[in-house]
């Protein structure tokens, strides 16, 4: 699989990750074995870089990663975590003493001495701004408890920010058809810092991939069940911020726009790995039939120029109003 160089981590991953976020909680029951499973079949298809974080199943993915490694020995995978989402989001609470206890936590999940790359989990808007927050960042690289750090975002402005620090490696952000914005300033500005872009939710929570009608019922621990209304967290995680009905009458026409012999799914992740700017996209899989699946997105040809131009047509006719202005 095609690899691109993750930003200021110096490491080259594969152009499709794999989120994990499904194998700890929030989607469903996986069960260990299963789980396992998918990060196997997804190392056998050419994935080299694993997304998760410490509160997936308050850090059951992280040891689900961290016992198929230890199994897997000789894997060259970029794990990379995140942190400050088990504690109240409040920003004093982002200090050295408490990332170096987050971190050590997935250490310890992890089994590893040294963390490849964490990123700040979509922290309070002020932590971006806090030179002390990031000063600690730099203090974890130097005790070598981190090899590298970055953020996780929820706005376009939150990204911009980061980028502008020296240290940050990676930043983390929704893209897809349906989340356009990032687009416009936060890929070009990427590029010129040499920070690297991870597209997460990039089938804004499987509407891409055209499996769903309106009448579609998700299980009740599944937050496309509990979080329409973002009770639980950002309803921008949640089918991309985009009204369910809506989504659905897009995903059909987004479908209809492809030739034939792929997927809306694995068009859905060409369309993220053709825009400039993107390191990698990190699908989430509860099978291993979807973990081969979405890594074969990264064999298909870039999509045509009518196709990405239907793409637009539907953002701004079906979604802009609704999400542009939002994040």
């Amino acid at each position: 699989m095609e690899q691109r160089v993750l930003g200021r981590t110096g490491r080259p991953v594969s152009v499709v990750g794999l989120g994990t976020w499904q194998l700890g909680a929030d989607w469903g029951r996986v069960d260990d074995d299963a789980a396992t499973a998918v990060l196997a079949a997804a190392v056998e298809s050419g994935v080299t870089m694993f997304d998760t974080a410490d509160v997936y199943g308050d850090g059951r993915s992280e040891r689900l990663i961290g016992r198929f490694l230890a199994d897997n020995p000789g894997l060259d995978i970029l794990v990379a975590t995140k942190a400050g989402r088990r504690a109240p989001l409040d920003p004093a609470r982002y200090t050295v003493d408490n990332l170096r206890s987050w971190v050590d936590r997935s250490r310890s999940n992890l089994g590893v001495e040294r963390l490849d790359l964490v990123q700040l989990h979509c922290p309070p808007t002020a932590v971006y701004h806090s030179d002390g927050v990031f000063d600690a960042l730099d203090t974890l690289v130097a005790e070598e408890r981190i090899a590298a750090y970055g953020v996780s975002v929820e706005t376009c402005a939150e990204a911009l920010t980061a980028i502008a620090r020296p240290g940050t490696a990676s930043v983390q952000i929704i893209l897809n058809a349906f989340r356009r914005k990032p687009l416009e300033e936060v890929l070009p500005a990427a590029r010129r810092s040499g920070v690297g872009i991870i597209a997460r939710v990039p089938l804004a929570s499987g509407l891409l991939s055209g499996r769903y009608t309106v009448n579609t019922e998700f299980a009740v621990d599944d937050h496309r069940a509990f979080n329409r209304d973002g009770s639980a967290f950002d309803v921008g995680e949640t089918f991309s911020g985009v009204d369910f009905a809506t989504g659905v009458a897009a995903a059909r026409e987004f479908a209809a726009l492809l030739p034939e012999g792929s997927t809306p799914a694995e068009a859905a992740l060409r369309w993220v790995l053709d825009q400039p700017g993107v390191t990698t996209v990190i699908p989430g899989a509860r099978t291993p039939e979807q973990a081969r699946s979405n890594a074969s997105a990264a064999a298909l040809a870039p999509l045509s120029e009518a196709v990405s131009a239907g793409v637009r047509e539907i953002y701004d006719e079906r979604i802009r109003a609704s999400v542009h202005g939002r994040w």
